[in-house]
């Protein structure tokens, strides 16, 4: 009889291995995992509210909602926040018109961790010529998360 370790065996205790090195890797940082989780969905956000904005403007000739406001500076400007689905719009963006119908947004997307009371947590800017572009100032790992078109 031949001594050894199957195939099976073999894969097996690689099978565990991997599992705990996955464990002990999560385990080691937490809070980097949960802020590039974060960073991912506001990079999902941002370009969900950019593609709204973009089919609102060519449902409507190029137009894009009136409430955007001219900026060079997305970040930090809190006239440039976007208010949320059902927040009172007063001083922030009111970006309604592609929630209304449910037709580009059944609401908008909010921060997972930097939303106001009534703002989403984002920001969005037109330049001057016409270039509309949304950011999400809080985000974690000193990452700068802004998409234009």
């Amino acid at each position: 009889m031949k001594k050894g370790f199957t195939l099976i065996e073999i894969l097996i205790v690689i099978g565990i291995i991997a599992i705990l090195a996955a464990i002990a890797i999560v385990a080691i940082n937490p809070a980097r995992q949960f802020a590039q989780a974060n960073n991912a969905q506001r990079w999902s956000n941002v370009n969900t509210i950019l593609n709204a904005v973009y089919q609102y403007a060519i449902d409507n000739n190029g137009a894009i909602p009136a409430s955007i406001l001219t900026s060079t500076d997305c970040l930090g400007v809190a006239t440039n926040e976007i208010c949320k689905t059902g927040g009172t719009c007063t001083g922030l963006v009111d970006l309604s018109a592609l929630t209304t119908t449910e037709l580009y947004l059944v609401s908008i997307p909010t921060d997972p961790t930097g939303a106001t009371a009534n703002g989403a947590g984002y920001h969005i800017v037109k330049s001057t010529n016409g270039r509309v572009t949304v950011c999400a100032p809080d985000a974690q790992l000193s990452v700068t998360i802004s998409a234009t078109r």
